[in-house]
């Protein structure tokens, strides 16, 4: 039998600084994936499966999917009674570099959130690069965020992101969560919101590895070359890349201070570590409550892969538990 063609080998000088479960797991399972980056541009790029490494979805008590205007979410309820004034509700926004990614990418992600955070999780389609630029996905977001305000089952909204997908990952869901916040904060009369969860998000558009990126350039999975791919399909116009509402960290002072209460994941070996860090920084200034958790020698794609990385299933247990304390559910 022929030896797989090794298509994404870890640097060398990697190997050291990376937690030895996720070497193992990537070159098995993923050394041999093409990058989609270095493919010619299909929607059927997105028809490969998911990346492995995934845990089971949890058991929760009813899913529906539910129509936007231009595309849906997917409502996730947990088992039981619902509390007397309704539950508490959680934004979702699935990872994949604005490009890929689905609401059934990322149903494990969200049955954990749901059933251990005691909380509706709504999880949006949002539409996707590059047949839909900035700021579609935004768009998207904002409509979500009106809808469930509108729908009566719901006592609080909170924000949040995740990431995942095959053979990219980039969390734009992260970087769609930080948007909606200030575009909450920023409604007339505001829209209150009791907590903001990302996870390692996108908050810098104009980063590069002459920035944030340089310490991880030779990262595995999420290099620069496929982060500036996913760029590129979102925000093809350089003008762009320092709206807020493509790269929150530009948002003004006055609007960040009135950001919820914050937790901000962040993987040590992942370019958009640097970012994350300093968005959190920038947070505290202006005086947001925030906390930045540090996963050390963890990789980007380690949420997804909470069913086989011990990192990865601290991570989405980490999140439950910070969601559930935020919402007074747990």
């Amino acid at each position: 039998m022929a030896t797989p063609q090794v298509h994404q080998p870890i640097h060398p000088s990697m190997i050291p600084r990376l937690v030895p479960e996720y070497v193992e797991f990537h070159n098995k399972s993923l050394a041999q994936i093409v990058p989609p980056h270095t493919l010619p541009w299909s929607p059927t790029l997105r028809d490969a499966p998911a990346v492995p490494g995934g845990s089971t979805p949890l058991s929760v008590g009813a899913t529906e999917d539910i129509d936007l205007t231009h595309t849906k979410f997917r409502a996730f309820t947990p088992e039981g009674e619902s509390p007397a004034n309704g539950w508490p509700c959680f934004i979702f926004f699935h990872g994949g570099g604005w490009t890929f990614g689905s609401i059934s990418a990322e149903n494990s992600f969200a049955t954990n959130m749901c059933s251990r955070a005691k909380c509706v999780v709504l999880s949006v389609d949002y539409r996707l690069a590059p047949e839909h630029k900035y700021p579609t996905a935004v768009e998207d977001a904002v409509e979500s965020l009106d809808w469930s305000r509108s729908w009566r089952i719901i006592e609080a909204c909170i924000l949040v992101t995740g990431r995942y997908s095959i053979s990219q990952h980039l969390c734009s869901g992260g970087n769609l969560a930080a948007i909606l916040a200030l575009k909450a904060a920023e409604a007339s009369p505001p829209i209150p919101l009791v907590f903001m969860l990302l996870i390692v998000p996108v908050t810098d558009n104009t980063a590069s590895v002459e920035n944030h990126w340089a310490e991880n350039a030779l990262t595995p999975w999420l290099s620069p070359a496929r982060m500036l791919w996913f760029r590129d399909n979102y925000l093809p116009n350089k003008e762009d890349h320092t709206k807020w509402d493509a790269s929150p960290i530009f948002a003004p002072d006055a609007l960040l201070a009135k950001i919820p209460k914050t937790w901000i994941a962040v993987c040590e070996c992942d370019i958009l570590c640097g970012e994350g860090i300093a968005f959190g920084d920038k947070l505290r200034t202006v005086g947001v409550e925030t906390e930045v958790e540090v996963y050390k020698g963890a990789p980007h794609p380690i949420m997804a892969m909470d069913g086989v990385l011990k990192i990865g299933a601290k991570m989405v247990s980490d999140a439950a538990a910070a969601l559930g304390k935020a919402l007074g559910t747990i």
